[in-house]
């Protein structure tokens, strides 16, 4: 039997029969699976695979009905359910173990309807940072001002008190996210680059 591909996550037959058989075992009439996930889009995003009673679902929930169970998919948390999979692998011990995997999971989300401040976050997370990794350093985005137009950023790691951090704002940071967000007309940096115990450059 292929797997059961579904619009935002993959369940395997094998995880299909598993779950069956461990809700019935819970004794609780409709007893279902919640999937969500916290801190969608960030480096410390879960997944979390819960147990769901009738009546702890949510409203917007999506439910994906099963032969023995209904799975609950929170709706907010579907751009980083895209692509996930739930899989049961058994043992030779007549064991097994049910795995969730997410590889979207921890990858910002962005559409025409984002506001400024997410698109920020995006580029800096998917683009800026992984440059600066390469000399330790790191950007996040503090606040935005001026009706959203200018971006408060702060460095960390190996560019905070970098002789170079000017050349990385205005020629790496800043133009990078010019160009890709046009709503965007500027870019200032609060971090205080009087310490200077980790940078790459000094």
């Amino acid at each position: 039997m292929s797997k059961q591909v579904l619009d935002s996550i993959i369940v395997t037959p094998e995880a299909i029969t598993y779950l069956a058989e461990l809700l019935a075992k819970q004794n609780v009439e409709g007893m279902g699976v919640r999937v969500s996930v916290s801190q969608g889009g960030t480096p410390q995003a879960q997944t979390c695979f819960a147990y769901c009673r009738p009546g702890e679902e949510q409203e917007a929930d999506i439910k994906l009905p099963f032969d023995g169970f209904i799975m609950h998919l929170d709706q907010p948390s579907l751009p980083y359910l895209k692509e996930a999979s739930v899989d049961y692998d058994s043992d030779e011990l007549g064991g097994g173990q049910l795995t969730i995997k997410a590889p979207n999971a921890k990858r910002f989300h962005i559409d025409e309807n984002s506001s400024v401040s997410d698109k920020v976050t995006y580029f800096l997370v998917n683009e800026v940072n992984p440059s600066l990794a390469a000399h330790g350093g790191m950007v996040q985005l503090i606040e935005m001002i001026e009706d959203d137009t200018v971006a408060i950023l702060q460095f960390g790691g190996g560019c905070q008190g970098c002789g170079m951090v000017d050349v990385t704002l205005k020629d790496g940071v800043e133009k990078t996210l010019l160009e890709r967000i046009p709503e965007l007309k500027g870019v200032k940096d609060m971090t205080d680059h009087s310490v200077t115990e980790n940078a790459f450059y000094k």
